[in-house]
């Protein structure tokens, strides 16, 4: 039970992400959580950093979707100035969302990788419907209502996963 909540990697930020690495492992797309995993929760735009990594990842050859479980103005907001493909209410971890992103890149699983913030979003869906997952640090120190709920249950899970020895990083 607790695999599913165990990232196959976990890396401070994005910006530790190489889309060189990615590409030389065989990734070909990225689902990727927007709040406090590209930027801030409450940051309506991409930062200059943002926009150079989106620009590797397209010199790579790699597609992007972000799936997020926000609502339509906010993901759309964010998402359409950049030519980002998007899902809102994604309803994360229910694997619709994920499906539907691989579907729509028209890649098979096997080439995506799912980048997020959250155990209980981004890494539990990722792996419960057989995606490569990276779990990052939060950008930001704060975070909305249910997302504090869910850090309260993730710093749980953590524990755990370290008190059997299947995660070494420090957070």
């Amino acid at each position: 039970m607790l695999r599913q909540f165990l990232p196959g990697e976990y890396v401070k930020s994005i910006y530790h992400i190489s889309p060189k690495q990615l590409k030389e492992s065989g990734v070909k797309g990225i689902i990727t959580d927007l709040d406090n995993t590209l930027v801030e929760w409450d940051r309506p735009n991409a930062t200059p950093e943002l926009l150079e990594w989106f620009k590797e990842l397209k010199d790579y050859g790699m597609q992007v979707t972000i799936v997020s479980n926000n609502n339509e103005s906010r993901v759309k907001a964010f998402s359409e100035p950049l030519n980002i493909p998007f899902i809102y209410k994604a309803r994360k971890p229910m694997g619709k969302a994920f499906l539907k992103a691989v579907k729509d890149m028209k890649l098979k699983k096997e080439d995506v990788v799912v980048i997020g913030d959250q155990l209980l979003t981004d890494v539990l869906g990722g792996n419960r419907n057989g995606f490569k997952t990276i779990l990052v640090v939060p950008v930001a120190s704060t975070d909305g209502f249910y997302t504090r709920i869910n850090r309260m249950i993730e710093r749980r899970i953590l524990d755990s996963l370290k008190r059997k020895g299947m995660i070494q990083w420090e957070e």
